[in-house]
């Protein structure tokens, strides 16, 4: 990741807009979509405002190129998790643990990287001449997805009740992420926090695989 102290030398002629992007990432992480400032990420690495602009039209661009990097980190979370469970069969049992573990790298990103992960789910404009970012093509909503769908080919989920499962699941990560970090769940325990994920995800996972 890149440095916060960056200089102009930190960035190879023709690759500005990257390093403008790690500027950004990094004021992101320490302070959450707030910090990332277009002006702010040109004098971290040591160029004019006009000469970042030539590469971001606005403030706007700047946080979704990134909101795209922070949803990679959180994909990597959520990878981490499943690839640190024993599930690797696709029974029914072993695609519950993975829904299980694809909740604990959500939440754990969460509070692991609170400014990172406010950012990522920001609310934006679209880019400047394009469309704004469908969050159910992002990659750590695909991940859920492929689960489901091959819970569906087993026969675990009634193919009527696959649509809107994944967004059910999503919400209830989320917002128990959200309570952690800025609800009261925050002021509880960590064993109680920790027993309250639990008990969301087992929850959730029930939920999705009832007859």
């Amino acid at each position: 990741m890149p440095s916060s102290k960056l200089s102009r030398h930190s960035y190879h002629h023709g690759d500005l807009a990257n390093a403008l992007t790690g500027a950004a990432l990094e004021l992101a992480r320490a302070g959450g979509p707030e910090a990332v400032v277009l002006r702010e990420a040109a004098r971290q690495i040591g160029v004019s405002a006009t000469a970042a602009y030539r590469h971001f039209n606005s403030r706007e661009d700047l946080i979704h190129a990134v909101k795209d990097c922070a949803l990679t980190e959180l994909a990597e979370r959520m990878q981490q998790e499943l690839e640190a469970t024993a599930a690797a069969d696709d029974t029914v049992e072993a695609l519950a643990a993975r829904m299980r573990a694809l909740g604990h790298g959500y939440i754990s990103f969460a509070l692991e990287k609170p400014g990172l992960f406010r950012t990522a789910f920001h609310h934006s404009e679209p880019m400047t001449g394009r469309q704004g970012m469908d969050p159910l093509e992002t990659a750590p909503f695909q991940m859920l997805m492929r689960i489901l769908d091959r819970l569906v080919e087993l026969g675990a989920i009634d193919p009527q009740r696959r649509p809107y499962l994944g967004m059910f699941a999503w919400a209830t990560a989320h917002g128990v992420a959200d309570l952690l970090l800025d609800g009261p769940l925050r002021n509880f325990p960590p064993e109680v926090q920790r027993a309250a994920v639990q008990h969301a995800l087992d929850a959730t996972v029930a939920g999705i695989l009832a007859r």
